[in-house]
This record gives C-alpha cells, structure tokens and sequence, in this order.
C-alpha cells in the first residue's frame, strides 16, 4: 500500500492484488478521510509506467477533479514519485 497526499484535504491510496490472469492496482480518492471515489488498472503482464500506480493516480485525478486544482494535483504527483 502506498499513500499520496495532494494536499491536507486529498490523498489516495493504493495498492494492488493478483487476479487470475495478472494484477490490477487500485486507487482510493480520500476527502478528510473517507472515500469518495475508485479507479482501478489490470495488468496482464507488467507496466510500462514511470512509477508504480501512475496510469490509476491519473485516472482517478482526471475523473474528479477540473482546471486548476487538477493541474495543481498532477504536479504534486509528478513530484511525490
């Protein structure tokens, strides 16, 4: 499990597991402590990602968030890997 925090009000949470045919990660968009928000990535194989859980961080940011607050949020990911 790992944890980003965006700011004192964000964070997300992740983590993965195994499925039959490879692993997914999941992501939990967390708003003063409950979830608000999940996105989740299956592998087959391996990533091609610059850093691990970054395709779902992506997704659940642009999925929840506008203008901004969400470039503000991508340019604390870019930073946190």
């Amino acid at each position: 499990m790992r944890i980003f925090n965006l700011n004192k009000e964000y964070n997300i949470v992740c983590n993965w597991e195994n499925t039959r045919y490879g692993f997914r990660h999941l992501a939990s968009l967390c708003r003063g402590g409950q979830e608000i928000a999940k996105a989740k990535t299956c592998y087959y194989n391996r990533t091609w990602e610059r850093f691990e859980f970054e395709t779902t961080i992506l997704k659940i940011i642009n999925d929840n968030f506008i203008g901004a607050e969400k470039e503000n949020f991508l340019q604390v990911i870019r930073e946190a890997r």
